[in-house]
């Protein structure tokens, strides 16, 4: 038996005892897999002064491929480990994700024999292979937006032994070839279920996607499909997933603190604004009641809550024992944050599994079940 063999089994072995691979299926697809292969051309590990360290596929061990983390392997959409040699800055925009929480995934998807299955997001391809294991690759559909991603994970799933079927295309408008869909399963993240999605999934089948923009403070969602083209669905736990490549926020671009220079309002608050940096949550109501921000933390500048898209900003800076909030734009995006998170607290910090959605043409309804003040009604346009 190989070390790369046994190192595959001893993962599938951690991830059972773990609870995470509850069906003889999934353990079964894990101890086949051999994840190695998808890590091609190779991955970034992190390395000096927040830098990231190539590892060549051909250095990578048995340790590391068998590792339960993220592994990034692309960084700022186009630099792999072919194009460096030492360690390079850079976001990371592709990743094979944590082996447990793809598994995970799969398993709370409900996939049963006889499904024909859509994957949006193929990533590197390993859940898409592991999705072929358990269905037969006839069964799968995976849709990948990058064409360079999408060839480098058709050729892996080839090597591995698995010709499902491939698109290269807009994962959020779904593939409409084979629905309607039993499950639909998305290993990115969204800010909002798009309607194709629903409507190519059959009255009952379930849509399992991350829901969030901020990467600390998605949810895992289970979406049941009704006979009026709308869902409704419960949050299963916070999980974490790159975000969907047509709704990445753009780069940042001009003077931040230029751009906060000029506020509307000063106030003082002593609800620490870390909250929303910390995930979990709070970061999570944060997003429901200001869609679109995002909170970032700047050098010389502080913590900023900023809204691009509506010109919105909250910038908090340190007052004593307590935080001086100076904010601008149509609306005070920490007003509503606050209340949002002081009305959670009050009714006993309850946790993402109560939160339900209902989606219906023109909105996505948010609501803590048990808890009337926490509600939040988000019209698409």
């Amino acid at each position: 038996m190989s070390d790369m063999t046994s190192a595959r089994r001893a993962l599938a072995a951690r991830l059972h005892g773990a609870g995470v691979l509850a069906r003889p299926e999934w353990r079964r697809a894990v101890e086949a897999v051999p994840r190695e292969l998808f890590l091609r051309p190779g991955v970034f590990v992190p390395g000096p002064a927040g830098r990231w360290t190539p590892v060549p596929a051909g250095r990578i061990g048995p340790a590391l491929a068998y590792s339960d983390q993220s592994l990034v392997t692309r960084l700022d959409g186009r630099t792999t480990t072919e194009d460096v040699v030492e360690a390079v800055p850079g976001t990371p925009t592709s990743s094979s994700t944590v082996p447990s929480l793809v598994a995970d995934m799969l398993g709370k998807a409900g996939v049963e024999d006889g499904h024909g299955v859509p994957e949006i997001g193929t990533g590197t391809g390993y859940s898409t292979a592991l999705l072929c294991h358990r269905l037969g690759a006839e069964a799968v559909t995976t849709v990948e937006v990058d064409p360079g991603i999408a060839r480098r994970a058709s050729d892996a799933l080839g090597t591995a032994g698995y010709v499902p079927h491939t698109v290269t295309g807009d994962g959020l408008l779904g593939h409409a070839g084979q629905a309607p869909y039993a499950r639909i399963i998305a290993t990115c993240a969204v800010r909002r279920v798009p309607e194709s999605w629903l409507r190519q999934t059959r009255p009952g089948g379930v849509v399992l996607t991350t829901l969030g923009s901020w990467p600390n403070g998605s949810g895992l969602l289970r979406l049941t499909a009704g006979e009026d083209g709308g869902g409704e669905g419960e949050f299963l736990g916070h999980t974490s997933f790159m975000q969907a490549r047509a709704q990445v926020p753009p780069p940042l671009a001009g003077d931040l603190s230029a751009r906060v220079a000029d506020a509307d309002g000063d106030r003082t608050t002593d609800l620490d604004p870390a909250l929303l940096l910390g995930g979990g949550m709070p970061a999570f109501l944060a997003q429901l009641t200001a869609p679109g921000s995002r909170v970032i933390r700047v050098d010389g500048l502080g913590t900023v809550l900023l809204d691009t898209e509506r010109g919105n900003f909250a910038h908090f800076l340190r007052a004593g024992e307590s935080w001086r909030v100076r904010q601008g734009g149509p609306v005070a995006p920490w007003d509503g944050i606050e209340e949002a998170v002081r009305a959670w607290q009050a009714a006993g910090r309850p946790g993402i599994e109560t939160v339900r959605l209902r989606v219906s043409a023109g909105a996505h309804s948010y609501r803590v079940a048990g808890h009337p003040a926490l509600r939040w009604h988000h019209p698409v346009s």
